[in-house]
């Protein structure tokens, strides 16, 4: 497997005042995401694994140093492209590591059918299938949200906008289309990653006064919901 790159992350809290200003900015030195659907993006699903003693949530909670959390994705509830995920933190710097996996893969996971993922065979899923065994993860819970995405190609630069966040932990709900139910009303983020270094022009286009950089987690804040 290829040995993923390390990225910088930078989250803001921000509100509807700030995306509505970010919305008439970016168009003018970024382009949409080829995946967006029209200008108000697209619908990102995302299944997050925890164990029992909730770990993920706790070492993120905590600021571990060194952590990680698997994750089964979609878009726009298209089964036909779902990715299971690994996303690491080490000193700040983020790393992703991802495998194609099925519906009908999801679905026997959903089901409690853990040998899939040896049948599947990539190393990521064989991964997964060791821990599931031996740190006892375990679906968690259902986070989707919107997102408007805008790339930028120096430093391989990614801004997205995020909002409409609802969550639900009926995991065995995740490959059906019907909304999510559980809002979690009033939150706006901001995220821009990047490779070694983020180019001045992205830097003006999302400055905005009084937005500091915070630690944000989707999967955390849905779960103390």
């Amino acid at each position: 497997m290829k040995k993923p790159r390390g990225r910088h992350e930078l989250k803001h809290y921000i509100n509807y005042a700030d995306i509505l200003e970010l919305r008439s900015r970016l168009p003018y030195v970024a382009s949409l995401d080829q995946n967006s659907e029209g200008e108000k993006g697209y619908r990102v699903k995302s299944l997050y694994f925890d164990n029992y003693n909730d770990q993920a949530l706790k070492e993120k909670i905590d600021g571990v140093n060194e952590r990680e959390k698997f994750r089964i994705r979609l878009y726009n509830d298209d089964t036909s492209f779902i990715r299971l995920e690994k996303k690491s933190k080490i000193s700040g710097i983020c790393f992703k590591e991802s495998a194609l996996i099925t519906a009908e893969e999801c679905e026997r996971l959903l089901d409690g059918d853990f040998v899939v993922l040896k049948e599947n065979g990539s190393p990521l899923c064989m991964e997964l299938y060791a821990k599931m065994h031996y740190q006892q993860l375990r679906p968690k819970n259902i986070v989707d949200y919107q997102r408007e995405a805008f790339v930028y190609p120096m430093g391989n630069v990614r801004v997205t906008l995020d909002y409409d966040i609802r969550t639900s932990n009926n995991v065995k709900d995740f490959l059906k289309p019907e909304p999510v139910p559980i809002p979690i009303p009033g939150v706006y983020i901001l995220e821009v990653k990047y490779d070694d270094y983020l180019p001045e022009i992205i830097r003006g286009a999302v400055s905005l006064s009084n937005r500091r950089s915070t630690s944000f987690s989707k999967y955390a804040v849905t779960r103390i919901v």
